[in-house]
């Protein structure tokens, strides 16, 4: 394998998937292409310099095309949506992606994209990034919680067994906080949905103020 910047950056959410973040080094990376840690410099400055690179690849092949006629709340809930899926795809995807410098400029154009679609719905450009980026916020905070419990796709970790935390809190008297265990720690994608959906009612509420 040709050592260059493609490889590294793909060898490196390989490791990533293998270790998480945490554990993730310049040296599993080199080892992993049977090369010396100092090869790696060649491309990459630093640990967080090739992170903002691995980063901005998953932003690039997550890229979507926005159909013809895409309101506002649709483009929000492709966005959040969008972006849940492409982090959940790697162990610690949103540890990792969380204040990375995406460096495409491919990322602006979309961005310029989805702007153009909600101030063309009324909203002023601060209104728009404002509301882009509480979405981002909001999905990236849900993502570090959910893959806190399931650091793999459908592995659940056993540090969070629903059944062993309601018998923790058998002798407390705390009947809600235990049923809501049921909430708090399962089904993900529609507690997800439901949160993102709470968001955009907010934001649609800034076009009526603003009417």
């Amino acid at each position: 394998m040709a050592l260059d910047r493609e490889s590294v950056v793909r060898t490196g959410l390989a490791v990533l998937n293998d270790v998480g973040l945490d554990a993730l080094t310049l040296r599993k990376i080199a080892s992993e292409l049977n090369v010396q840690p100092p090869a790696l410099y060649w491309h990459f400055k630093s640990k967080q310099d090739l992170i903002d690179e691995m980063a901005t690849t998953l932003m690039r092949d997550g890229m979507i095309d926005i159909p013809p006629d895409t309101g506002w709340r649709e483009l929000a809930s492709l966005y959040g949506n969008g972006l849940r899926q492409m982090l959940l795809r790697y162990r610690d995807g949103a540890k990792m992606f969380a204040g990375t410098l995406l460096r495409d400029p491919a990322v602006y154009q979309q961005q310029e994209a989805a702007f153009r679609i909600f101030t063309t719905d009324g909203f002023s450009v601060a209104d728009a990034a404002t509301a882009l980026n509480t979405v981002y916020c909001y999905t990236i905070g849900f993502l570090i919680e959910e893959q806190a419990v399931y650091p793999h796709p459908g592995e659940r970790s056993p540090d969070y067994d629903i059944a062993k935390r309601t018998e923790r809190m058998a002798d407390l008297d705390v009947p809600l906080s235990a049923e809501a265990g049921k909430t708090l720690f399962d089904d993900y994608d529609a507690r997800y949905q439901r949160g993102l959906d709470a968001i955009l009612v907010g934001i649609a509420s800034w076009l009526r103020v603003a009417e």
